[in-house]
């Protein structure tokens, strides 16, 4: 097959839909080498995508917009990029598929098949998560890719459910398509005295969470949670990019009392993360939602022991080797929290039963299933020529 991409949206921040391309693509290259990749993306496209070792393998077609950054009007020239540059450039390489990654997919490409994977909804339940002119233009573009793709991929049960419920989607168009994790492969690890004294941990226990600071991830309530323990030792370190949130976050725990138990170092090296995971006491995530819980996976392989929200795809993803928890309540996550701490044992068990959820879930398998919505996509644009 020639597959087009539309990687428009990856920057070097791109977090979970930017692993997402970064694993996909290798993965279908492994397993089936004759697929010919191109891919589309934007002018501040991080450098170590083109170093990677299958870059060589895959067309890289460089567009000449930016997504970080811009005048007010540049939505609507990264959208342009996508609604019309890829089509015309994708039917000029007759290209049999053309996939978006993140939500947004081409409306019309003569002669060739359109998937889009819908990440989640969260722009839609809850959009104050981002700037008011991404979440229209999120509204109007992400739905209206979905109706006019011939699939549609969504990475979990729970987002197709949503998927179906909110957006009103045909669920006989959906696949779902789970993410995966490497268990074999990972950076070396900073060492932990080194990190401890960089990022202020201390030397007790310490909370790791990775996710953007945004309000539905419910990172208050966590907050407000290791605030309420008793051991004043106990850290929570809050990883990745800066936010408005970020500096709500910090007042809330100074108002608390905890200004000094709450560390965000900003975004961190993978040697610095691969290193955090494995020091860490235990990982929590507090989502209300979301449309898979990569870090979940994250934690897991390297034997970080989890709690997290019982909603939405996480108990999903996590299964049998998480402590849950009702994401309204701080007293249930300062619980779990207690627990993972103080009982190392509980800690142990979870740890194990992570590595072997991992097992589940691969790359392999995620381009394994995306070849085959490929070819779906291409029998339903066949049928729908035919008639």
């Amino acid at each position: 097959m020639r597959v087009g991409l539309n990687l428009v949206y990856l920057i070097a921040e791109s977090g979970g839909s930017g692993t997402y391309a970064r694993e996909l693509i290798p993965s279908m290259l492994r397993l089936e080498p004759d697929t010919r990749i191109t891919a589309f993306v934007n002018a501040e496209a991080p450098p170590d995508i083109f170093a990677a070792p299958w870059a060589g393998e895959v067309e890289w077609v460089r567009l000449p917009v930016r997504v970080s950054e811009g005048p007010p009007w540049n939505f609507a020239l990264t959208m342009a990029s996508q609604w019309a540059a890829v089509p015309a450039l994708a039917a000029k390489r007759r290209l049999d598929v053309v996939h978006g990654l993140a939500n947004i997919a081409p409306l019309v490409v003569p002669g060739v098949a359109k998937v889009v994977t819908l990440l989640d909804l969260i722009w839609m339940r809850f959009p104050q998560t981002m700037a008011r002119r991404a979440t229209i233009g999120m509204k109007i573009v992400a739905p209206t890719s979905a109706r006019a793709a011939n699939r549609v991929i969504a990475i979990s049960e729970s987002a197709k459910r949503d998927l179906v419920e909110r957006i009103n989607l045909d669920p006989a168009k959906i696949d779902v398509t789970h993410l995966g994790i490497r268990v074999e492969e990972h950076p070396s690890p900073t060492p932990e005295p080194d990190l401890r004294e960089r990022f202020e941990l201390g030397d007790g226990p310490f909370v790791l969470c990775v996710a953007q600071k945004r309000e539905h991830k419910n990172l208050a309530r966590l907050v407000r949670a290791v605030a309420s323990l008793d051991d004043p030792s106990v850290r929570l370190l809050l990883p990745g990019s800066p936010t408005p949130h970020e500096e709500e976050l910090k007042q809330l725990a100074a108002q608390l009392g905890a200004g000094d138990r709450l560390k965000t170092p900003g975004w961190v090296s993978s040697e610095d993360l691969e290193g955090l995971y494995r020091a860490a006491s235990c990982f929590v995530l507090p989502s209300f939602e979301e449309g898979f819980g990569l870090p979940l996976l994250e934690a897991m392989a390297r034997g970080t022991p989890v709690a997290c929200s019982n909603v939405s795809s996480l108990p999903e993803v996590a299964g049998d080797a998480a402590l849950y928890f009702d994401p309204n309540s701080e007293q249930e996550m300062a619980a779990a929290i207690r627990r993972l701490i103080g009982d190392r044992e509980l800690a142990a068990q979870l740890s194990a039963k992570g590595r072997e959820r991992c097992a589940r879930f691969t790359w392999e398998s995620t381009a394994r299933e995306t070849l085959a919505t490929y070819r779906r996509a291409l029998e339903r644009r066949r049928r729908s020529r035919r008639y």
